[in-house]
């Protein structure tokens, strides 16, 4: 079993929506050892690594850049995804971040518009041309609304996945996004040569049922699905269980499981 994406890093207690500071991701991990008995206890074979964020301050997403790139080095079943940013207030940041970008371990560019900024942003040419040059998938982050709307999130797949392999993280992240997507704008951007990719985390329960279906009748897509826990704002067990139920068995469970992290993530370099 293969982990297409999960954190690393604890975050600063934050007084969310006007609330006292709270810690929320419970199962938080801040270092290296901790990960690496998570993914013993589990029989996780490999896992893409990304700085753990959600909290408004930059600096600690960036901050755990090094952890992550550490972390792949250590263990050879963890690949490192490294947190970037187009914001223009981040673009120093995020160049200091891109110098790590040809690091072994390496695997993913990790995107995500939660933290302000969005498609139009000027800094996207500079992280997209990131990922050609050292082979990286563009990991990017859906939700419903504002800039992580997969009606958004979709122009990346329009204007840069020709070329450069692009995960939808949490497959358009709601009921609306989930229905765009497997309707069939997921289809149709696989049909038309789009290197794109998705997992199913915090999907709602149709949602891997009707994909698998999908899948099924048009007779292509299973090469672009991943398991992933998105630990720890995921539950790693829940999300396993869900996965398993609907892609139970054969050449589908194998690539949702299996050979799909390595296509985008399974790099020894």
């Amino acid at each position: 079993m293969n982990d297409a994406h999960r954190h690393l890093g604890l975050l600063p207690a934050y007084p969310f929506y006007g609330g006292p500071p709270v810690n929320p991701d419970v199962t938080a991990r801040g270092t290296i050892a901790e990960l690496i008995d998570d993914l013993d206890r589990e029989g996780t074979d490999r896992a893409l690594v990304i700085p753990n964020y959600g909290v408004p301050d930059p600096d600690v997403a960036f901050g755990f850049n090094e952890l992550v790139v550490e972390a792949a080095q250590r263990d050879d079943r963890i690949r490192a995804g490294l947190w970037v940013s187009a914001k223009d207030s981040d673009a120093a940041r995020t160049a200091n971040a891109l110098k790590l970008a040809g690091e072994p371990g390496v695997r993913a560019l990790k995107l995500s518009f939660l933290l302000g900024g969005g498609v139009e942003d000027p800094g996207l040419e500079t992280i997209f041309a990131a990922a050609r040059e050292h082979d990286l998938t563009v990991h990017v982050h859906t939700s419903p609304g504002a800039g992580s709307d997969i009606d958004q999130v979709g122009k990346l797949v329009d204007r840069f996945g020709d070329d450069v392999r692009i995960h939808l993280v949490h497959f358009g992240g709601g009921m609306s996004g989930h229905i765009k997507l497997i309707g069939s704008r997921f289809f149709d951007w696989i049909a038309a040569g789009k290197r794109v990719y998705t997992d199913l985390s915090w999907a709602i329960g149709f949602a891997p049922r009707w994909l698998v279906t999908e899948i099924d009748r048009r007779g292509f897509g299973h090469d672009r699905v991943l398991f992933a826990s998105d630990e720890p704002w995921g539950d790693h067990a829940g999300e396993l269980a869900r996965l398993r139920a609907a892609a139970d068995g054969g050449e589908l469970s194998t690539a949702v499981f299996q050979t799909n992290f390595e296509t985008l993530y399974g790099g020894t370099r």
